[in-house]
């Protein structure tokens, strides 16, 4: 019997470690007071991208596969940009102690997203985000259409498929 819990929760942990879903019913985001890497106050609920998609990042610097993931992304973001419209914007959830690490640290990779800080980590918490890094797709309306959270090699080329859908005006649900 022990056997077979400790099966159970492991293939439990595993799935939520790895989950990625289509969202039912679309929502918006919510509004979160965050930091501009100037030290402004910005309001979740302004992000976005003239009709077309955006892909929202929750990630850390310590965090490994949340810099692969955006290092394999920055590799093509230029093409998806001129292809798709799309925007990608990196949340960033180191903290306080950490946050003025954050834009040298894009910098030294030439990332070309919009960066946000969210050092407590209210956004985050708004989200329901469990881990990092947490993928967040929004439709040309702002709302939220699908989510992955973890990293896997590959895995930008299963997002710019979906990207793709939606900035031709297709439904990904």
């Amino acid at each position: 019997m022990k056997k077979i819990t400790l099966l159970t929760l492991i293939l439990f942990v595993n799935l939520l470690a790895f989950t990625q879903e289509k969202i039912e019913k679309s929502y918006k985001l919510p509004g979160v007071n965050i930091k501009t890497p100037e030290g402004q106050t910005f309001n979740t609920s302004n992000i976005s991208n003239n009709g077309k998609p955006v892909i929202i990042s929750f990630w850390a610097t310590w965090c490994t596969n949340c810099v692969k993931e955006l290092n394999s992304i920055s590799e093509v973001y230029g093409d998806w940009q001129k292809e798709t419209g799309v925007k990608l914007v990196a949340i960033s959830i180191d903290d306080a102690r950490n946050s003025s690490k954050v834009m040298p640290f894009v910098n030294g990779r030439n990332w070309d997203y919009e960066v946000y800080l969210d050092v407590n980590k209210d956004f985050y918490r708004a989200m329901h985000v469990g881990n990092v890094p947490f993928t967040v797709l929004l439709n040309g309306k702002g709302e939220i259409v699908w989510q992955h959270t973890s990293y896997e090699e590959g895995g930008e080329v299963q997002l710019f498929d979906l990207v793709k859908k939606l900035a031709a005006g297709q439904d990904i649900k």
